[in-house]
C-alpha cells in the first residue's frame, strides 16, 4: 500500500464527512471506499469515526439510499476484506443508539460470514469494550428480532461444536470476592484481596505449559444495569483503577437486588446468556457466600455440568467446615484467602503448580501493603495466609517452595 496516497484518501474522506453531508458528499465517500483496494480500506476505516461515517449516510424518500449502499459494501461485498478489529468495530458502531431492523440483519451477516477460531475471536473482540457494548447486550438486546438473534446463536453453536475452544472463561463477582465492600469485616472497607488478581491471571492462563488467550475474565454482579449503562460502566472504571486487566461485565437489574434468591436469579439469567454467546468455552465461577452466590453456583453447575468446572466461594460468613464439606461434593469450593482458591484450583486441574507459586507470591507481597483497622484483625488474616501458604508450599516443587514457605507475610 501506497501510505502517502492512503493518508490522502484518509483526509478527503474526512474532509467529506466534517459538517452536514449532503447528497453528492455521500456519493464522493462511496465512491472512495469502493475504489479503495484492500489495504487501503483498512486503513481507512481503522482511522475514521465509524459511527459518524454510517451516521453521515442518508437514505431518502426521494433519491438515493446511501445508507444502505455503505452497509452493502462493507457487510456485504467487502466483509472478507476486513480485519476482525475492523468488523469488530463496524458492530459496535452499529450497535451505538437504537438497533433497527436493517442494522441487526447486518450484523446477522457479520457474524455468519466468519467460522472456527476467527468467530471466537471476532466475539472475543466485541466482548472486550472498554464500556458496556458488550457481546452479551449486542445479542440479547440490541439484536431485538428473534428469529435474527436465533440465526446467529444456532450458527455460534454449530462452530463451537467444530471448533471448541479448550479454555475457561473466567466469572467472577465483585463485592466481597473481589475487594471487601459488603458484608466482609475481616478486612478494611475497600480492600483488593491478597492474590486475587493473580488468581484470576492463572484461571485465564489455565493449567498447561503454553498460556491460554488473555482477556477472558467477565464480572456477573447484582449492580442493576441501566438504559445508558452508566451503572456498569462505573463499575467498569472502578475494577480498572484497582487493576484490573481487560473485562466485561454483566449487570444485575433494580428489580433482583433484594434477596439472595432474586440475586442469584439475574446472575443465572445472565450466565445462561453467556453460554450461548460462548458455547465453545468452558467456565469456572469464584464468588462469595454473602449475597447468592452459592446458589448460583449450584444452578450453574446443575444446568451445565460438562462446562462448569469448578466453583471457587470465598467464604465471608464463617461458614461451617460441615457445610463447607457438603458443597465441595457438588464441586463448590469454600477458601478464605486467594492462596488456598489457588491450592483447589489446582486440584481441580484448572491452574498449573507454578500458578499456585504465583498467587502465593502475589498474597504475601500485597498482604503486606494492607493497613488494617487493628492489630488484632491483621493477626487473624496473617494466621490465615499462613496456614494456605503451608498447603501451597506442599503442591510446590522444591526448587520452588522457598517463595511460598509461610512467614513471609510479616513476619
Amino acid at each position: 500500500m501506497d501510505l502517502l496516497a492512503a493518508t490522502k484518501k484518509l483526509e478527503t474522506l474526512r474532509a467529506l464527512m466534517a459538517g452536514h453531508t449532503d447528497t453528492s458528499e455521500e456519493r464522493r465517500i462511496l465512491e472512495l471506499l469502493t475504489g479503495a483496494s484492500a489495504a487501503e480500506l483498512h486503513f481507512l476505516l481503522s482511522n475514521v469515526d465509524l459511527e459518524a461515517l454510517l451516521s453521515d449516510m442518508d437514505d431518502r424518500v426521494v433519491g438515493p439510499d446511501h445508507h444502505t449502499a455503505l452497509l452493502d459494501l462493507l457487510c456485504t461485498k467487502r466483509a472478507a476484506e476486513l480485519s476482525l478489529p475492523v468488523r469488530a468495530s463496524l458492530v459496535t458502531a452499529l450497535q451505538v443508539g437504537t438497533t433497527h431492523t436493517e442494522a441487526e440483519r447486518r450484523i446477522r451477516d457479520l457474524f455468519l460470514g466468519l467460522r472456527g477460531r476467527e468467530l471466537t475471536a471476532f466475539k472475543n473482540l466485541l466482548d472486550a469494550g472498554s464500556n458496556h457494548q458488550d457481546l452479551e447486550k449486542l445479542l440479547f438486546d440490541d439484536v431485538d428480532d428473534p428469529a435474527l438473534r436465533e440465526e446467529i446463536l444456532t450458527h455460534l453453536r454449530r462452530e463451537a461444536e467444530a471448533a471448541p475452544s479448550g479454555e475457561n472463561k473466567v466469572l467472577s463477582d465483585i463485592d466481597d470476592t473481589f475487594y471487601a465492600n459488603l458484608k466482609d469485616r475481616r478486612y478494611p472497607s475497600k480492600t483488593v484481596y491478597p492474590g486475587v488478581l493473580a488468581f484470576y491471571a492463572e484461571l485465564d492462563r489455565g493449567p498447561g505449559i503454553i498460556p491460554g488467550r488473555e482477556g477472558d475474565l467477565t464480572f456477573v454482579t447484582a449492580r442493576p444495569m441501566d438504559a445508558l449503562g452508566v451503572v456498569e460502566n462505573m463499575t467498569l472504571e472502578t475494577l480498572r483503577e484497582h487493576g484490573v486487566p481487560p473485562h466485561a461485565v454483566l449487570s444485575g437489574s433494580f428489580a433482583h437486588l433484594i434477596g439472595n434468591s432474586r440475586i442469584a436469579d439475574k446472575k443465572f439469567d445472565n450466565f445462561q446468556r453467556y453460554v450461548r454467546a460462548f458455547p465453545e468455552y468452558g467456565f469456572v465461577f469464584v464468588g462469595d457466600s454473602g449475597q447468592g452466590d452459592v446458589e448460583f453456583g449450584d444452578r450453574m453447575l446443575a444446568a451445565a455440568p460438562q462446562a462448569v468446572h469448578a466453583v471457587f466461594i470465598h467464604d465471608v460468613v464463617d461458614t461451617p467446615e460441615a457445610t463447607r464439606q457438603g458443597w465441595r461434593a457438588k464441586r463448590i469450593f469454600f477458601f478464605d484467602t486467594y492462596v488456598g482458591a489457588a491450592v483447589e484450583a489446582f486440584e481441580r486441574g484448572v491452574i498449573s503448580r507454578d500458578g499456585v507459586a504465583r498467587v502465593a507470591r502475589a498474597a504475601q507481597e500485597s498482604f503486606e501493603g494492607i493497613r488494617f483497622d487493628s492489630p488484632g484483625q491483621r493477626e487473624a488474616r496473617k494466621l490465615e495466609l499462613d496456614r494456605d501458604l503451608q498447603r501451597a508450599a506442599a503442591l510446590i516443587v522444591p526448587s520452588r517452595a522457598s517463595a511460598a514457605a509461610p512467614g513471609a507475610a510479616g513476619r
